[in-house]
Protein backbone atom coordinates (compact mmCIF):
# COMPACT_ATOMS: atom_id res chain seq x y z
CA UNK A 1 0.00 0.00 0.00
CA UNK A 2 3.21 2.12 0.40
CA UNK A 3 2.38 3.81 -3.54
CA UNK A 4 -1.34 5.04 -2.51
CA UNK A 5 0.35 6.40 0.61
CA UNK A 6 2.85 7.80 -0.76
CA UNK A 7 1.75 9.61 -3.77
CA UNK A 8 -2.35 9.06 -3.96
CA UNK A 9 -4.39 12.03 -2.10
CA UNK A 10 -5.53 12.41 0.75
CA UNK A 11 -8.88 12.01 -0.42
CA UNK A 12 -9.08 8.33 -1.17
CA UNK A 13 -11.56 6.65 1.18
CA UNK A 14 -12.70 3.66 0.14
CA UNK A 15 -8.92 2.00 0.32
CA UNK A 16 -8.86 2.80 3.82
CA UNK A 17 -11.83 0.50 4.66
CA UNK A 18 -10.21 -2.61 2.57
CA UNK A 19 -6.75 -2.64 3.03
CA UNK A 20 -5.51 -4.24 0.70
CA UNK A 21 -4.79 -4.51 -2.97
CA UNK A 22 -6.87 -6.16 -5.66
CA UNK A 23 -5.64 -8.11 -8.44
CA UNK A 24 -8.42 -10.10 -10.23
CA UNK A 25 -12.03 -10.56 -9.80
CA UNK A 26 -14.86 -12.92 -11.28
CA UNK A 27 -18.47 -12.42 -10.58
CA UNK A 28 -18.97 -11.51 -6.64
CA UNK A 29 -15.64 -12.31 -5.51
CA UNK A 30 -12.60 -9.99 -5.58
CA UNK A 31 -8.47 -11.45 -4.91
CA UNK A 32 -5.92 -9.63 -3.54
CA UNK A 33 -2.32 -9.48 -4.10
CA UNK A 34 -1.79 -12.40 -1.55
CA UNK A 35 -4.55 -15.00 -2.74
CA UNK A 36 -7.02 -14.01 -0.47
CA UNK A 37 -10.37 -13.94 -1.76
CA UNK A 38 -13.61 -11.79 -0.47
CA UNK A 39 -17.21 -12.13 -1.08
CA UNK A 40 -18.19 -8.67 -2.63
CA UNK A 41 -21.41 -7.64 -1.29
CA UNK A 42 -20.55 -4.23 -2.37
CA UNK A 43 -20.77 -4.36 -5.62
CA UNK A 44 -18.81 -1.04 -6.27
CA UNK A 45 -21.69 1.00 -4.76
CA UNK A 46 -24.07 -0.50 -6.94
CA UNK A 47 -22.25 -0.48 -10.14
CA UNK A 48 -21.44 -3.85 -10.65
CA UNK A 49 -25.24 -5.40 -10.67
CA UNK A 50 -24.08 -8.43 -13.55
CA UNK A 51 -20.86 -9.23 -11.59
CA UNK A 52 -17.05 -8.54 -11.86
CA UNK A 53 -15.95 -9.34 -15.66
CA UNK A 54 -19.23 -10.53 -16.17
CA UNK A 55 -18.39 -13.23 -19.12
CA UNK A 56 -21.17 -12.02 -21.89
CA UNK A 57 -20.04 -8.40 -21.83
CA UNK A 58 -16.28 -9.27 -21.44
CA UNK A 59 -16.93 -11.52 -25.07
CA UNK A 60 -19.08 -8.46 -26.50
CA UNK A 61 -15.95 -5.76 -25.93
CA UNK A 62 -12.84 -8.06 -26.82
CA UNK A 63 -14.83 -8.78 -30.45
CA UNK A 64 -15.81 -5.05 -30.32
CA UNK A 65 -12.04 -3.63 -29.68
CA UNK A 66 -10.72 -6.47 -32.09
CA UNK A 67 -13.01 -4.94 -35.09
CA UNK A 68 -11.83 -1.13 -33.98
CA UNK A 69 -15.16 0.07 -32.99
CA UNK A 70 -15.93 3.63 -32.48
CA UNK A 71 -14.72 4.18 -28.60
CA UNK A 72 -15.05 7.68 -28.26
CA UNK A 73 -16.89 10.09 -30.89
CA UNK A 74 -18.93 12.55 -28.56
CA UNK A 75 -22.56 12.16 -29.32
CA UNK A 76 -21.68 11.58 -33.00
CA UNK A 77 -23.79 8.95 -33.99
CA UNK A 78 -22.38 5.55 -34.11
CA UNK A 79 -23.80 1.81 -34.69
CA UNK A 80 -22.99 0.52 -30.91
CA UNK A 81 -24.95 3.58 -29.78
CA UNK A 82 -27.74 2.96 -32.13
CA UNK A 83 -27.87 -0.57 -31.08
CA UNK A 84 -27.92 0.64 -27.13
CA UNK A 85 -30.63 3.10 -27.74
CA UNK A 86 -33.14 0.54 -29.91
CA UNK A 87 -32.32 -1.83 -27.60
CA UNK A 88 -33.31 0.12 -24.39
CA UNK A 89 -36.09 0.98 -26.08
CA UNK A 90 -37.40 -2.33 -26.71
CA UNK A 91 -36.48 -4.07 -23.85
CA UNK A 92 -37.63 -1.72 -21.22
CA UNK A 93 -39.53 1.59 -22.10
CA UNK A 94 -41.93 0.14 -24.56
CA UNK A 95 -43.21 -2.93 -23.13
CA UNK A 96 -43.79 -0.67 -19.87
CA UNK A 97 -45.27 2.12 -22.12
CA UNK A 98 -43.02 4.74 -21.08
CA UNK A 99 -42.72 7.40 -23.62
CA UNK A 100 -38.90 9.12 -22.63
CA UNK A 101 -35.99 10.80 -24.59
CA UNK A 102 -32.84 9.36 -23.43
CA UNK A 103 -29.90 12.36 -23.08
CA UNK A 104 -26.35 11.15 -22.16
CA UNK A 105 -24.25 13.78 -20.33
CA UNK A 106 -20.79 12.97 -18.52
CA UNK A 107 -20.61 9.47 -17.36
CA UNK A 108 -21.73 9.67 -13.88
CA UNK A 109 -24.43 9.83 -11.64
CA UNK A 110 -23.34 13.44 -10.32
CA UNK A 111 -23.26 14.46 -13.87
CA UNK A 112 -27.24 13.15 -14.78
CA UNK A 113 -28.77 15.16 -11.96
CA UNK A 114 -26.78 18.24 -12.66
CA UNK A 115 -28.23 17.77 -16.09
CA UNK A 116 -31.76 16.92 -14.47
CA UNK A 117 -31.52 19.84 -12.34
CA UNK A 118 -30.65 22.28 -15.16
CA UNK A 119 -33.44 21.09 -17.40
CA UNK A 120 -36.28 21.25 -14.60
CA UNK A 121 -34.92 25.29 -13.87
CA UNK A 122 -35.20 25.85 -17.78
CA UNK A 123 -38.78 24.10 -18.31
CA UNK A 124 -40.37 26.12 -15.24
CA UNK A 125 -38.13 29.43 -15.06
CA UNK A 126 -37.34 29.19 -11.33
CA UNK A 127 -34.38 28.24 -9.44
CA UNK A 128 -35.51 26.39 -6.11
CA UNK A 129 -35.37 22.92 -5.76
CA UNK A 130 -36.81 20.70 -3.24
CA UNK A 131 -34.70 17.86 -1.97
CA UNK A 132 -35.12 15.75 1.28
CA UNK A 133 -33.31 14.83 4.22
CA UNK A 134 -30.25 12.18 4.52
CA UNK A 135 -30.79 11.83 0.54
CA UNK A 136 -27.97 11.24 -1.32
CA UNK A 137 -27.30 12.95 -5.27
CA UNK A 138 -23.28 13.81 -6.19
CA UNK A 139 -20.80 15.84 -5.31
CA UNK A 140 -20.50 18.57 -8.10
CA UNK A 141 -21.86 21.34 -7.25
CA UNK A 142 -25.24 21.71 -8.26
CA UNK A 143 -25.89 17.78 -7.09
CA UNK A 144 -23.71 18.30 -3.80
CA UNK A 145 -26.68 21.23 -3.09
CA UNK A 146 -28.99 18.67 -3.32
CA UNK A 147 -27.03 15.94 -0.83
CA UNK A 148 -28.03 16.24 2.87
CA UNK A 149 -24.97 14.71 4.50
CA UNK A 150 -22.93 17.71 6.11
CA UNK A 151 -19.44 15.97 5.94
CA UNK A 152 -19.65 16.20 1.96
CA UNK A 153 -21.76 19.72 1.99
CA UNK A 154 -18.78 21.38 4.03
CA UNK A 155 -15.99 20.27 1.59
CA UNK A 156 -17.74 22.46 -1.18
CA UNK A 157 -16.06 25.62 -0.41
CA UNK A 158 -18.91 27.73 -1.80
CA UNK A 159 -22.88 28.06 -0.57
CA UNK A 160 -24.74 25.59 -1.67
CA UNK A 161 -28.08 27.66 -2.59
CA UNK A 162 -31.39 27.39 -4.63
CA UNK A 163 -32.55 23.82 -2.82
CA UNK A 164 -34.64 23.38 -0.03
CA UNK A 165 -34.69 20.08 2.14
CA UNK A 166 -37.41 18.91 3.40
CA UNK A 167 -37.79 15.42 6.00
CA UNK A 168 -37.75 12.48 3.74
CA UNK A 169 -40.84 10.10 4.81
CA UNK A 170 -38.80 8.15 7.17
CA UNK A 171 -37.03 10.97 8.80
CA UNK A 172 -37.88 13.13 11.90
CA UNK A 173 -40.79 15.35 11.00
CA UNK A 174 -41.60 13.12 7.76
CA UNK A 175 -44.67 11.69 6.70
CA UNK A 176 -48.04 12.92 4.45
CA UNK A 177 -48.69 15.38 7.71
CA UNK A 178 -45.76 17.02 6.81
CA UNK A 179 -46.14 17.12 3.24
CA UNK A 180 -49.28 18.90 3.55
CA UNK A 181 -47.73 21.66 5.41
CA UNK A 182 -44.71 21.80 2.92
CA UNK A 183 -47.38 22.01 -0.03
CA UNK A 184 -49.48 24.72 2.42
CA UNK A 185 -46.40 26.85 2.76
CA UNK A 186 -45.79 27.48 -1.28
CA UNK A 187 -49.77 27.79 -1.97
CA UNK A 188 -49.19 30.61 0.78
CA UNK A 189 -48.58 33.80 -0.50
CA UNK A 190 -46.78 35.38 2.49
CA UNK A 191 -44.72 32.03 3.63
CA UNK A 192 -41.61 33.56 2.05
CA UNK A 193 -41.14 30.79 -0.03
CA UNK A 194 -40.35 31.28 -3.92
CA UNK A 195 -42.25 28.48 -5.82
CA UNK A 196 -39.68 25.34 -6.68
CA UNK A 197 -38.45 24.21 -10.49
CA UNK A 198 -38.34 20.66 -9.17
CA UNK A 199 -38.95 17.85 -6.47
CA UNK A 200 -35.93 15.53 -6.54
CA UNK A 201 -36.33 11.93 -4.19
CA UNK A 202 -34.77 8.54 -3.64
CA UNK A 203 -37.29 5.52 -3.32
CA UNK A 204 -34.74 4.35 -1.45
CA UNK A 205 -31.96 6.39 -0.11
CA UNK A 206 -28.98 4.10 -0.59
CA UNK A 207 -26.40 5.93 1.09
CA UNK A 208 -28.76 7.58 3.48
CA UNK A 209 -29.27 4.18 5.46
CA UNK A 210 -31.63 2.18 3.18
CA UNK A 211 -34.83 4.01 3.63
CA UNK A 212 -37.46 2.93 1.61
CA UNK A 213 -40.29 5.26 0.58
CA UNK A 214 -43.84 4.35 0.44
CA UNK A 215 -46.15 4.26 -2.39
CA UNK A 216 -48.38 6.59 -0.65
CA UNK A 217 -45.57 9.32 -0.01
CA UNK A 218 -44.20 9.23 -3.45
CA UNK A 219 -47.40 9.50 -4.90
CA UNK A 220 -47.95 12.58 -2.67
CA UNK A 221 -44.95 14.29 -3.54
CA UNK A 222 -45.30 13.44 -7.01
CA UNK A 223 -49.16 15.26 -7.07
CA UNK A 224 -47.82 17.96 -5.04
CA UNK A 225 -44.94 19.22 -7.51
CA UNK A 226 -47.10 19.02 -10.43
CA UNK A 227 -49.66 20.91 -8.35
CA UNK A 228 -47.22 23.66 -7.74
CA UNK A 229 -45.86 23.46 -11.35
CA UNK A 230 -42.86 21.49 -10.75
CA UNK A 231 -41.08 18.94 -11.93
CA UNK A 232 -40.95 15.40 -10.44
CA UNK A 233 -37.53 13.83 -10.51
CA UNK A 234 -36.48 10.30 -9.47
CA UNK A 235 -33.17 9.52 -8.80
CA UNK A 236 -32.38 6.22 -9.53
CA UNK A 237 -28.72 6.12 -9.83
CA UNK A 238 -27.67 3.35 -7.12
CA UNK A 239 -31.15 1.07 -6.91
CA UNK A 240 -32.39 1.02 -10.32
CA UNK A 241 -31.18 -1.11 -13.36
CA UNK A 242 -33.12 -4.46 -12.02
CA UNK A 243 -31.25 -3.69 -8.08
CA UNK A 244 -35.04 -3.89 -6.09
CA UNK A 245 -36.07 -6.97 -8.44
CA UNK A 246 -37.75 -4.85 -11.35
CA UNK A 247 -35.51 -2.43 -13.84
CA UNK A 248 -36.94 0.85 -12.28
CA UNK A 249 -37.28 1.14 -8.45
CA UNK A 250 -40.81 2.41 -8.74
CA UNK A 251 -42.28 -0.14 -10.89
CA UNK A 252 -45.01 -1.45 -7.61
CA UNK A 253 -45.61 2.33 -6.78
CA UNK A 254 -47.65 3.68 -9.72
CA UNK A 255 -45.81 6.84 -10.12
CA UNK A 256 -44.56 8.77 -13.29
CA UNK A 257 -41.63 10.77 -13.14
CA UNK A 258 -40.98 13.90 -15.61
CA UNK A 259 -37.09 13.03 -15.44
CA UNK A 260 -34.84 9.78 -13.91
CA UNK A 261 -32.24 9.55 -13.64
CA UNK A 262 -29.87 6.75 -14.34
CA UNK A 263 -25.85 5.74 -14.16
CA UNK A 264 -23.93 2.94 -12.06
CA UNK A 265 -25.41 -0.60 -13.37
CA UNK A 266 -26.30 0.98 -17.07
CA UNK A 267 -22.64 0.79 -17.65
CA UNK A 268 -22.77 -3.43 -16.92
CA UNK A 269 -19.09 -3.96 -17.15
CA UNK A 270 -18.44 -1.34 -14.35
CA UNK A 271 -17.90 1.05 -17.36
CA UNK A 272 -18.87 4.61 -16.82
CA UNK A 273 -22.24 5.73 -18.15
CA UNK A 274 -24.81 8.22 -17.33
CA UNK A 275 -28.37 8.98 -19.27
CA UNK A 276 -31.59 10.81 -17.69
CA UNK A 277 -35.15 9.65 -19.13
CA UNK A 278 -36.74 12.68 -20.26
CA UNK A 279 -40.93 13.51 -21.00
CA UNK A 280 -40.38 14.41 -24.64
CA UNK A 281 -42.42 17.83 -23.72
CA UNK A 282 -39.32 18.77 -21.08
CA UNK A 283 -36.98 17.42 -23.54
CA UNK A 284 -38.33 19.76 -26.39
CA UNK A 285 -36.66 22.70 -24.34
CA UNK A 286 -32.93 22.02 -24.59
CA UNK A 287 -31.23 23.02 -27.53
CA UNK A 288 -28.70 21.50 -29.58
CA UNK A 289 -25.30 21.53 -27.47
CA UNK A 290 -26.75 23.28 -24.70
CA UNK A 291 -25.76 20.87 -22.27
CA UNK A 292 -22.39 18.73 -23.24
CA UNK A 293 -20.10 16.50 -21.85
CA UNK A 294 -16.72 15.01 -23.35
CA UNK A 295 -17.66 11.37 -22.41
CA UNK A 296 -21.50 11.96 -22.62
CA UNK A 297 -21.89 7.69 -23.89
CA UNK A 298 -19.26 6.19 -25.24
CA UNK A 299 -18.75 2.74 -27.14
CA UNK A 300 -17.06 0.54 -24.46
CA UNK A 301 -19.96 1.46 -22.15
CA UNK A 302 -22.50 1.10 -24.88
CA UNK A 303 -21.62 -1.97 -25.95
CA UNK A 304 -21.49 -3.74 -22.21
CA UNK A 305 -24.78 -1.74 -21.26
CA UNK A 306 -26.31 -3.35 -24.04
CA UNK A 307 -25.37 -6.60 -22.71
CA UNK A 308 -26.67 -5.91 -19.47
CA UNK A 309 -30.21 -4.71 -20.85
CA UNK A 310 -30.51 -9.03 -22.46
CA UNK A 311 -30.74 -10.17 -18.66
CA UNK A 312 -34.25 -7.98 -19.01
CA UNK A 313 -35.33 -9.50 -21.67
CA UNK A 314 -36.97 -11.98 -20.02
CA UNK A 315 -38.17 -12.01 -15.74
CA UNK A 316 -35.38 -14.80 -14.72
CA UNK A 317 -33.10 -12.45 -13.18
CA UNK A 318 -35.70 -10.20 -11.24
CA UNK A 319 -37.68 -13.35 -9.99
CA UNK A 320 -34.70 -14.50 -9.12
CA UNK A 321 -33.69 -11.24 -7.43
CA UNK A 322 -37.07 -10.95 -5.54
CA UNK A 323 -36.35 -14.63 -4.05
CA UNK A 324 -33.37 -13.80 -2.93
CA UNK A 325 -34.71 -10.47 -1.34
CA UNK A 326 -37.00 -12.59 1.23
CA UNK A 327 -34.05 -14.90 1.96
CA UNK A 328 -32.04 -11.96 2.88
CA UNK A 329 -34.69 -10.24 5.21
CA UNK A 330 -35.18 -13.44 6.89
CA UNK A 331 -31.81 -14.16 7.24
CA UNK A 332 -31.15 -10.57 8.85
CA UNK A 333 -33.91 -10.51 10.56
CA UNK A 334 -32.86 -13.28 12.58
CA UNK A 335 -29.67 -12.32 13.38
CA UNK A 336 -31.82 -9.22 14.88
CA UNK A 337 -33.71 -11.47 17.26
CA UNK A 338 -31.20 -13.49 17.97
CA UNK A 339 -28.27 -10.69 19.15
CA UNK A 340 -30.52 -7.49 19.53
CA UNK A 341 -33.92 -8.74 21.03
CA UNK A 342 -34.92 -7.09 17.24
CA UNK A 343 -33.90 -4.00 18.38
CA UNK A 344 -31.77 -3.85 15.20
CA UNK A 345 -33.60 -2.70 12.43
CA UNK A 346 -33.75 -4.63 8.99
CA UNK A 347 -34.74 -2.65 5.58
CA UNK A 348 -34.88 -4.17 1.92
CA UNK A 349 -35.88 -4.48 -0.97
CA UNK A 350 -34.55 -7.02 -3.85
CA UNK A 351 -31.01 -6.69 -3.11
CA UNK A 352 -30.50 -3.69 -1.71
CA UNK A 353 -30.72 -4.36 2.44
CA UNK A 354 -29.86 -2.95 5.62
CA UNK A 355 -29.37 -3.23 9.16
CA UNK A 356 -29.24 -1.04 11.44
CA UNK A 357 -27.46 -1.42 14.63
CA UNK A 358 -28.05 1.89 16.53
CA UNK A 359 -24.43 2.46 16.49
CA UNK A 360 -21.57 3.60 14.40
CA UNK A 361 -18.48 2.33 15.91
CA UNK A 362 -20.68 -1.32 16.21
CA UNK A 363 -21.13 -1.14 12.30
CA UNK A 364 -17.97 -0.11 11.37
CA UNK A 365 -16.67 -2.87 13.97
CA UNK A 366 -18.41 -5.55 11.98
CA UNK A 367 -17.65 -4.26 8.69
CA UNK A 368 -14.29 -4.42 9.49
CA UNK A 369 -14.23 -8.29 11.14
CA UNK A 370 -16.28 -9.12 7.74
CA UNK A 371 -13.18 -7.81 5.89
CA UNK A 372 -11.19 -9.94 7.48
CA UNK A 373 -13.16 -12.59 7.65
CA UNK A 374 -13.19 -12.25 3.62
CA UNK A 375 -16.63 -10.25 2.84
CA UNK A 376 -16.36 -6.81 1.50
CA UNK A 377 -19.58 -4.76 3.30
CA UNK A 378 -19.56 -1.46 4.44
CA UNK A 379 -21.62 0.95 6.35
CA UNK A 380 -23.64 3.83 5.24
CA UNK A 381 -26.52 6.35 7.02
CA UNK A 382 -25.89 10.09 8.05
CA UNK A 383 -23.84 8.27 11.17
CA UNK A 384 -22.74 5.19 9.58
CA UNK A 385 -24.78 2.98 11.72
CA UNK A 386 -26.76 1.03 8.69
CA UNK A 387 -24.54 -1.73 6.87
CA UNK A 388 -25.48 -2.03 3.58
CA UNK A 389 -25.62 -5.15 1.60
CA UNK A 390 -25.65 -4.77 -2.42
CA UNK A 391 -23.89 -7.79 -3.84
CA UNK A 392 -24.26 -8.11 -7.86
CA UNK A 393 -27.31 -9.73 -9.27
CA UNK A 394 -25.43 -12.14 -10.74
CA UNK A 395 -24.31 -13.79 -7.79
CA UNK A 396 -23.99 -17.46 -7.27
CA UNK A 397 -26.37 -18.88 -4.45
CA UNK A 398 -22.71 -20.33 -2.99
CA UNK A 399 -21.37 -17.25 -2.51
CA UNK A 400 -24.66 -15.27 -1.01
CA UNK A 401 -25.10 -18.09 1.63
CA UNK A 402 -21.50 -17.76 2.32
CA UNK A 403 -21.36 -13.84 2.41
CA UNK A 404 -24.63 -14.00 4.84
CA UNK A 405 -22.63 -16.46 7.01
CA UNK A 406 -19.21 -14.67 7.50
CA UNK A 407 -21.77 -11.84 8.53
CA UNK A 408 -23.49 -13.40 11.08
CA UNK A 409 -19.92 -14.66 12.64
CA UNK A 410 -18.49 -10.84 12.69
CA UNK A 411 -21.82 -9.94 14.48
CA UNK A 412 -21.41 -13.12 16.85
CA UNK A 413 -17.86 -11.86 17.41
CA UNK A 414 -18.67 -8.17 17.80
CA UNK A 415 -21.93 -8.22 19.49
CA UNK A 416 -22.39 -11.95 21.17
CA UNK A 417 -19.09 -12.33 22.57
Amino acid sequence: MEVFEQWESEIRGYCRAYPTVFASASNARQTDEQGKEYIDFFAGAGVLNFGHNNPRMKEALIKFLQEDGVSHSLDMATSCKREYIQAFADTILIPRKMNYKMQFMGPTGTNAVEAALKLARRVTGRSEVVAFSQGFHGMTLGALACTANNYFRNAAGVPLNNVTHVPFETSKGGGLENLEAVKAAYLSGSSGNDLPAAFMVETIQAEGGVNIASQEWLQAVQQMAHELGALFIVDDIQVGCGRTGQYFSFEDLHIDPDIICLAKGIGGYGTPLAMNLIKPEHDAHWKPGEHTGTFRGQGISFIAGREGLRYFENDELMQQTRKRSAMMTEFLESLSQKYSDGKFVVRGKGLIHGIDVADNDLAKGIARQCFDDGLLIGPCGVTSRVIKFIPPLTANDDDLSQGLEIFAQAVAKKVGG
